[in-house]
């Protein structure tokens, strides 16, 4: 698909201070006067609802550019309704809504509704379930809203996303509200990049590092020596250089190219959040990134996390939660002084969004500093295997097959990772999830630098950067969805596929293969089918398979909770059960933009 893009800068030559906080005005130009007043009132049955928001069953959105100015450097976004981010959509469970979505821009576009459950051809992935809005034409949107919670809607068409295409949806349960708060603020966490997104693609696929700042330094290995010993030291640059690797590589991008943005605004700018003192305040926060992983904390507040991807979950109070692009947290909070900070930092340490809780607006709390970047460990690596493994093996070897284990592969090359695998019980064998891996023959190729043969299936680890920083952070063993599953049968077979890629070459895929390459994954109509995904990478990937619930579950085969987009840490194995309930064809993808764009992309039928 051709994409139009309105950029033609390079990298812009900020300050390092202002690539972190951008401007304090930053954010849409002004002089957009024909997007102010009755828009929001577009559309019979929708009517302003306080704010960039709309509530009602019919809306009329235009997608459009748009001027903005996040750091200094005049751009163009990709905008709805003259909105960066998109005007937050209210709408009640039970009611049908009629979106109708006109395309202004020069290339095809589209809206896909994250997280809602609807028919497929309303689902608005081009190419799968629908062919896209063309330029000049609209497209009108029909579903019945059957479930309740924070949701999020973004472009599924090229980089638009990136480009500021990403807003807000809030269901309202038909029973009324459970989750009582006396008041509700929407936290949508964004970046945005003054560059050209392909041309950053097209950056990363010549050197995957262009924007890693934290690369392996000569501080580090003396660091490494002084604590370790010199040996352990050589050894350790040694190994990490034989698989061509970095225990650096957190994330693809970072502040050298993005602005990290909380409701469009930097954090220069300020967003505010007004309360009463002596209130419950609910935050829904929202990862609307196109690549970023966030941790969110209020330093002095705790943090009572209620909903998960629009789902109620037993109350679990923490101070520190991560989380990635797809996925949303509602969280409340009691705050009792006049000004907190709500502050997001990015998974690799070099910048951060920010805004405050306050009585009145223009109140500032202290930001705090950036946590230190920590390395990924063995663990992150090997899984389960850990540093131990590493002793004995022959790294010259590994410079060719990327190996991370030291099975024999030879005997697995003919099994397909779509296969029925055995599970650890002889009266059911599916009772509890497999554990060994099976690497699909396709894993053994270009795209493919590294496999992991014991990969952890623990998730109560809160990912490098969080382990014992002091704070109580969340893990996904800490999630409960009340109320249990929403399909009592167990698996009825196992459907294993592996998180693979290449850093050198920059390449994204499931089991080998790039989109393109690969087949549908089958599902039949009204089978209870169990997941595995093992991640063979370096990276944590958000995982989000569109139209049907996942439902996580532990390493014993026990219900977890449900998700519609599930994050899978370095060397990681987890399984879910899905019940292929929704006809026809489906997305299933890591929701960093640029590796779904690279190749980790595949489709899912149900017939």
């Amino acid at each position: 698909m051709k994409r139009h893009s309105p950029f033609s800068h390079a990298l812009p030559n900020l300050p390092r201070r202002q690539f972190v906080q951008g401007l304090a005005a930053g954010g849409v130009l002004l002089g957009m006067s024909g997007w102010t007043g009755s828009v929001w009132a577009q559309g019979s049955g929708a009517t302003k609802a306080g704010g960039n928001e709309l509530r009602g069953t019919e809306f009329n959105l235009e997608i459009a550019e748009m001027p903005v100015n996040f750091t200094g450097k005049p751009g163009m976004a990709t905008a709805i309704n003259g909105s960066v981010p998109a005007p937050t959509l209210r709408w009640r469970e039970g009611d049908t809504v009629t979106i109708r979505v006109t395309n202004k821009l020069r290339e095809t576009s589209s809206i896909h509704w994250h997280g809602i459950i609807l028919p497929y051809q309303m689902d608005g992935v081009p190419g799968v379930s629908f062919a896209g809005i063309p330029p000049g034409e609209t497209f009108t949107y029909r579903f019945k809203v059957e479930q309740s919670g924070t949701y999020w809607y973004h472009s599924h068409s090229g980089m638009q996303e990136l480009t500021g295409m990403y807003g807000a949806i809030i269901v309202e349960p038909a029973g009324g509200e459970t989750i009582k708060a006396d008041r509700d603020h929407v936290v949508l966490l964004s970046d945005w990049t003054d560059e050209d997104p392909m041309r950053v693609f097209s950056r990363l696929k010549v050197q995957s590092s262009y924007y890693n700042y934290n690369q392996p330094t000569a501080m580090e290995f003396f660091r490494d020596a002084s604590r370790d010993g010199i040996k352990s030291a050589m050894d350790k640059r040694k190994m990490w250089n034989s698989m061509r690797m970095s225990p650096n590589d957190l994330a693809d991008l970072s502040a050298a190219t993005m602005t990290f943005l909380m409701n469009g605004t930097t954090p220069s700018g300020n967003w505010n959040g007004l309360f009463r003192p002596g209130e419950r305040v609910r935050l829904r926060f929202i990862n609307g990134s196109s690549n970023s992983f966030f941790d969110v904390r209020i330093p002095g507040l705790k943090l009572k996390v209620v909903q998960v991807d629009g789902v109620n979950v037993e109350p679990v109070s923490v101070d520190e939660f991560r989380f990635g692009s797809g996925e949303t947290y509602d969280v409340l909070v009691e705050p009792r002084e006049d000004a907190y900070t709500v502050f997001a930092q990015s998974m690799d340490r070099t910048g951060y969004a920010r805004g405050t809780l306050a009585v009145k607006a223009g109140l500032q709390a202290p930001v705090p500093a950036l946590d230190m970047f920590e390395q990924l460990t063995m663990t992150d690596m090997m899984g389960a295997m850990g540093m131990g493994a590493m002793a004995g093996m022959d790294h010259g070897g590994m410079k060719g097959m990327g190996s991370m284990g030291g099975m024999d592969h030879g005997g697995m090359k003919g099994m397909s990772g779509m296969q029925g695998m055995p599970g650890m019980t002889e009266a059911n064998p599916l009772a509890v999830p497999s554990t060994r891996a099976r690497h699909a023959r396709t894993e053994y190729g270009p795209s493919t630098d590294a496999r992991v043969d014991m990969a952890r299936t623990n998730l109560d680890d809160p990912g490098v950067g969080l382990r014992k920083n002091g704070r109580r952070v969340l893990t996904l063993a800490d999630l409960h969805t009340i109320g249990g599953p929403l399909d009592p049968r167990g698996a009825e077979r196992e459907v294993e596929l592996h998180l693979t890629g290449n850093m050198e070459r920059y390449t994204w895929s499931f089991d080998g293969l790039e989109f393109g390459q690969s087949t549908p994954v089958h599902f039949n109509y009204g089978e209870r089918v169990r997941v595995i995904l093992h991640n063979d990478t370096m990276m944590t990937h958000p995982m989000h398979m569109h139209g049907m619930w996942s439902e996580l579950e532990t390493a014993e085969g026990k219900f977890q909770a449900r998700r519609h987009t599930i994050p899978v840490q370095p060397a990681q194995r987890i399984s879910f059960l899905v019940t292929a309930d929704a006809l026809g064809r489906w997305a299933w993808h890591c929701h960093l933009l640029f590796h779904m764009d690279a190749g980790m992309f595949r489709e899912v039928v149900v017939s």
